[in-house]
């Protein structure tokens, strides 16, 4: 029996040909997609899309899928340390450990969001690319901290919306080199990849429009606990941006910190934690806010400060 997709466009493929598009989420081959355009059997409200037609995020579109492309099972990768802070019948909010990457993709290996909780019996939505179940916004791998994933397409289509209207407050803690002064302010710099290095992110003239709110809560010897609330959610966006004022994440030698620092307060991954997590229930509307606190390497980092090991 055929399947009916709804697939909800990420941000990612924004702009691009519904038949570009739809090749890169969906995994399937370009030959496949144009079929189904040409047969009628992708459509957006109720009407058939032509190829050339441009998505945009938030879209929502419905593939009905031929037999041999129902996508495979997400790899499970049980993980004992993914800590359930908030569960229901739409929505988990997980305080995800450092290690752990979002969803799977090329090259790696280790373990993920959606693996974990498909391990642990958890059923997600499948709205969004197959690889991403679920996932309506990410933490990188070295990023410890709050994230929610929708467990029903309802669910991920108004988290999604959420994000993409700025309804949602992420707040994180960052422990950056130097004094940062002024001690409040807003970072307003675009990012985009690194025009010379693919693996990292830049500031760069034409990037996409990247908004950095920040507040010191405590400067310690050489280093300021700065809280940030972001306006967008770029890819690194904290790193680059305290990167671009020369005050890189205590850890972050990807972005210019110091290693001997980092070895100093045994930090081998940015010092950095999504602390605070507010939006609306998707089902409900009632206000949600959650808070986890730090893990034990950035309790630790701290611990060394205050015991004054730093020359």
């Amino acid at each position: 029996m055929r399947e009916l997709k709804t697939l909800v466009v990420p941000e990612g493929v924004e702009g691009e040909r519904v038949d570009s598009a739809l090749t890169r989420v969906l995994g399937l081959s370009r030959t496949t997609i144009a079929k189904l355009l040409f047969d009628g059997e992708i459509t957006c409200d109720g009407s058939p899309i032509a190829k050339s037609e441009k998505v945009f995020c938030g879209q929502v579109i419905e593939i009905l899928l031929p037999d041999n492309t129902i996508p495979a099972a997400i790899p499970k990768t049980p993980l004992a340390s993914l800590s359930i802070v908030y569960d229901d019948a739409s929505i988990v909010v997980i305080d995800k450990p450092v290690g752990c990457a979002a969803h799977p993709s090329p090259g790696w290996t280790g373990p993920t969001v959606v693996g974990a909780l498909t391990a642990a019996g958890y059923v997600i939505s499948t709205s969004g690319a197959a690889e991403r179940a679920g996932i309506v916004h990410r933490l990188d791998v070295g990023t410890s901290g709050l994230m929610v994933v929708a467990k029903t397409d309802q669910a991920y289509a108004f988290l999604k919306a959420a994000f993409k209207n700025r309804e949602v407050e992420k707040v994180y803690h960052a422990l950056v080199q130097g004094h940062v002064d002024p001690s409040k302010g807003t970072i307003d710099a675009p990012i985009d990849r690194h025009p010379k290095e693919d693996y990292r992110f830049a500031v760069v003239a034409n990037g996409k429009d990247s908004i950095t709110h920040y507040e010191v809560i405590d400067y310690f010897r050489g280093v300021s606990l700065v809280k940030v609330e972001l306006e967008t959610g770029r890819t690194h966006q904290i790193r680059v941006h305290f990167s671009a004022l020369r005050h890189p994440l205590v850890g972050d030698m990807t972005y210019g910190a110091d290693p001997t620092l980092a070895s100093r307060l045994e930090m081998t991954r940015p010092w950095l934690h999504a602390l605070e997590l507010r939006f609306r229930h998707p089902v409900t509307l009632v206000a949600m806010d959650f808070t986890t606190p730090y893990p034990v390497d950035l309790s630790r980092a701290l611990a060394l400060l205050d015991s004054s090991v730093l020359p």
